[in-house]
């Protein structure tokens, strides 16, 4: 018979091959080499020497075209047939195998041959094994080991991890599938294990398989038999490396499985189009599932296999942006407003918030949302819209992008800190994050440390008292409060320009806060109803300036159904002063005198008119000038018939301890308390002199709280309440209470005011608050800095007598200074001096008090004149006064 050429396909034992055509490998036939046999490898066990006879022959024959020759045929079942293999080198099979002891002669070996060559052949075959015999080799050692072949894995997620890492030696046996094989690990020369493994990170299409619930055929999914025929050609019966990464839910091996010179089989299945990226494996494989991604976009591109008809998406052409956060309505979904001013919403591409509607999830919705607007209100970032996610049921159509701040990006750093979920996409969703794959090794991390959503303790959650719920409800906050000032707050809601719902985490409160001292315009509440003139553009300030952004607050009063009323810093400035100054509020005269920001509020307010900004767009300046000559003639009694308000003659003995920036007073009464607070004083002094009283604060200090303060000019101690706190520097802002100044200490200048006899329940804080009567000092910085400067010469280390001519309800003095070794008549005051000297001026809307006062008002009016005239201090370059 002529000689027959094919390819090796797999050997199934030591004396027998599986070969197929060479330009159809569908065509596959098996073929026993003749008159020898070989030890059987079976399921339930092998027989000794099977796996390295077969191996021998595996070794010598698999992926190779070889002759062959058909001797003989057995009509049996299988009606097998048998012959002779010739490689290219000239080596013969069965008489390399013979010869090295692998195979034996069957018994039954040419009985029924009569042929000489069958004959020739044999005899050639006898001697090879007698001398095999003879040496013993293979088969006819006299001993050898018994490898243990084990079919089933007992425990997968073992193995796993007592192997992961490692390099693992292993043989394909069988392809079941592009991305699922079946593959012998050879554990140790004594050792195997055949089992099932998925190749990490791809899926490929379906062969033609049986359904176990049915029992009925199902043909193969499109490209699933070449995937298989792929994969079977380059791996089947080759030594492979295995590194094993995880298993999957139904217990199988995931592993990656590296061909010994072309590496890891994964992208090229995937570059040949037969098979796709799956991203249940991202977190198994890490940073290496980027080099499938780029495969897979090859195939994409060239348009291979199951990607014969893919149409690629279009390209996203706005590219990066800018904007600036405006809001933050969830962890998941952000408003951006761009140089133009225009607002838009966006949706985080990939990541989910934590789940309202999850009992585990819910109590991390604050805290996720929380996390967000403080990295991001107000500031820029840089964006790329992803793709679109069209409208659903109850849902809009909703734009995806990639938000990043600072280089980070913000989805990746939610999921990173356990503060959202990933997102499982379908295969052909357009809207997923580019970085997808960091954001599931983030999330995997993120669970392994048990981090935010996936800790087993949920946050604490913070539960907000609405004190302006009722009037009593606020009276009750408003004495908490009004003590303390600059209160850490921040903006919830805007309800105008002027109104605002804010929340006091420290106190767990909730407030509707008023701005005291302007009146801004109303904007319309609802389409149907019409604003007032610049109300609408007064509240998009508001809304662009305050929403969701860090302020302080000082509390001064409450209105009537329950707002409280007082000022608004945001970023240390008044946000009162920015609203009259951008011309969207006007000065209330009385409330502003009465919170005592009138100066800074009526020179913004004179600097918004001059350039006609908002409200103040057609200003006509002789308006005031009418105003200001009927104030003039009004009947000093009073307005609109009400009586006068009388100015008070209280006289006390007072120390002024400090002025502060902004020309306030702090002053000590003489007298009682004083003298307590002097024997206070020297018992604190020896207190801490005692080296066993040495001990710092056992916590860090809170905003509010009273502590003994080592103050930094003389090394003294002294008591004092946190006004703010610096946890990272562990600085911290105090108010010495007996004096009023304030400094910024560190940590370790601090002591506990713990002890009963120090504490201000025991001698209240002797600093009064107190302002100057009929001086209205300058705006000018420099002007005001030389004001404070005269009266703190003037005040300093001086015994002073002060008449209270009015208390406000917050408790601060309103008094005219006396020295009395130098005042002999009523206009002879601290006040006058002052104003003597160009650094205040009388007040042009003076208090109802103030105006009873017509004999003062005429004297200081009378300094102010030649004060003007000799050109002193703010008066230096002509009078402010005029237009």
């Amino acid at each position: 018979m002529s000689l027959l050429e094919a390819k090796v396909k797999s050997v199934l034992s030591g004396d027998t091959v599986i070969l197929h055509n060479i330009n159809n490998p569908k065509q596959e036939r098996t073929l026993s080499l003749a008159y020898v046999t070989a030890p059987r490898m079976r399921r339930e066990g092998d027989e000794q020497f099977a796996f390295e006879s077969r191996d021998f022959l595996r070794r010598q024959l698999v992926g190779k075209v070889v002759q062959f020759k058909i001797l003989y045929k057995i009509p049996t079942g299988a009606n097998r047939e048998y012959g002779l293999i010739s490689l290219p080198n000239r080596t013969n099979l069965p008489d390399l195998a013979v010869a090295e002891g692998w195979l034996k002669l069957r018994d039954d070996a040419g009985r029924k041959e009569d042929s000489e060559e069958a004959a020739a052949i044999l005899e050639k075959l006898q001697v090879y094994e007698a001398r095999a015999k003879a040496e013993s080799k293979g088969l006819w050692q006299e001993s050898g080991s018994r490898i243990s072949s084990s079919s089933e894995l007992s425990d997968a997620k073992q193995f796993v991890e007592d192997n992961k890492g490692q390099d693992l030696t292993a043989i394909v046996e069988k392809v079941l599938a592009g991305d699922r094989l079946i593959v012998r690990f050879l554990l140790s020369p004594t050792e195997h294990v055949q089992t099932l493994i998925l190749l990490a990170g791809i899926r490929a299409p379906a062969t033609k398989r049986t359904s176990p619930s049915d029992g009925k055929e199902q043909p193969a999914e499109p490209f699933g038999d070449e995937a298989q025929q792929f994969v079977e050609t380059r791996l089947l019966q080759r030594n492979v490396t295995v590194n094993v990464l995880g298993t999957s839910p139904t217990g199988q091996i995931v592993a990656t499985v590296r061909h010994p010179t072309q590496g890891s089989i994964a992208p090229f299945l995937l570059e040949a189009g037969l098979a796709k990226c799956t991203d249940h494996h991202t977190t198994l494989l890490g940073g290496d599932m980027a080099a499938l991604r780029q495969a897979e976009k090859r195939a994409k591109d060239s348009k291979q296999g199951v990607y014969q008809g893919h149409v690629a998406p279009k390209a996203s052409t706005a590219g990066q942006n800018e904007a600036t956060v405006s809001r933050v309505q969830s962890a998941d979904t952000l408003f951006l407003r761009n140089k133009a001013g225009a607002e838009k919403r966006i949706n985080l591409s990939s990541v989910r918030q934590p789940k309202p509607t999850d009992p585990k999830q819910a109590p991390w919705v604050p805290e996720a949302k929380e996390f967000l607007r403080k990295k991001l209100i107000g500031k820029h970032v840089q964006f790329r819209i992803d793709g679109k996610r069209p409208a659903t049921e109850g849902y809009d159509e909703r734009e995806m992008a990639t938000v990043t701040y600072q280089g980070k990006n913000v989805g990746l750093l939610l999921v990173e800190n356990g503060l959202a979920s990933v997102i499982r996409h379908r295969q052909d969703d357009t809207d997923r994050s580019p970085i997808y794959d960091d954001l599931l090794l983030a999330e995997s991390a993120a669970q392994e440390a048990q981090k935010g959503l996936w800790s087993p303790k949920a946050p604490s959650a913070k539960q907000y008292v609405d004190y302006s719920e009722s009037l009593e409800k606020a009276k009750r906050q408003l004495t908490l409060l009004s003590r303390q000032r600059k209160v850490p707050a921040i903006v919830d809601f805007v309800k105008s320009a002027s109104r605002f719902t804010v929340l006091v985490p420290r106190e767990n409160a909730k407030l509707t806060f008023v701005l005291s001292g302007i009146r801004a315009p109303r904007s319309a509440r609802n389409p149907t109803e019409t604003g007032e003139p610049f109300g609408q553009e007064a509240h998009d300030f508001a809304n662009k300036r305050c929403q969701q952004r860090d302020v302080e607050i000082d509390v001064e009063d409450c209105d009537k159904v329950g707002g409280f009323i007082g000022a608004l810093y945001i970023n240390r400035e008044n946000f009162a002063k920015t609203l009259v100054e951008e011309g969207l509020a006007s000065v209330h005269a009385y409330s502003a005198e009465k919170s005592g920001n009138a100066n800074e509020l009526f020179a913004a307010e004179k600097r918004a008119k001059d350039a006609r900004k908002g409200m103040w767009h057609d200003y006509d300046p002789s308006q005031d000038e009418d105003a200001e000559q009927a104030d003039s003639g009004a009947d000093v009694n009073g307005q609109n018939g009400d009586a006068a308000v009388e100015r008070r003659k209280d006289y006390r003995d007072v120390l002024v301890t400090h002025v502060s920036d902004e020309g306030r007073l702090k002053l000590q009464q003489v007298g009682t308390g004083s003298a307590a607070l002097t024997e206070l004083m020297n018992a604190f002094r020896s207190f801490h002199l005692n080296p066993t009283n040495n001990q710092g604060l056992p916590n860090p200090p809170k905003a509010g709280d009273f502590v003994a303060a080592k103050f930094s000019a003389d090394d003294e101690w002294y008591r004092a309440r946190i006004r703010r706190n610096d946890r990272e520097a562990k600085k911290a802002e105090v108010v010495y209470i007996d004096y009023g100044n304030s400094e910024t200490i560190p940590w370790s200048r601090l002591r506990p005011l713990s002890q009963p006899q120090f504490s201000p329940q025991k001698l209240k804080a002797q600093a009064q608050d107190a302002q100057l009567s009929f001086a209205q000092l300058p705006s000018n910085p420099e002007y005001l800095a030389d004001a404070i400067h005269f009266i703190s010469q003037e005040t300093a280390d001086r015994q002073l007598v002060a008449n209270v001519d009015q208390v406000d309800k917050d408790g601060t003095l309103w008094v005219t200074l006396f020295d009395p070794k130098q005042s002999d008549k009523p206009d002879e005051s601290i006040n006058a001096e002052v104003i003597s000297e160009g650094l205040a001026m009388v007040p042009k809307k003076l208090r109802a008090w103030e105006r009873s006062a017509t004999d003062i008002l005429g004297a200081l009016k009378k300094r102010q004149t030649i004060a003007q005239e000799e050109r002193r201090g703010q008066w230096e370059y002509g009078d402010l006064t005029e237009d």
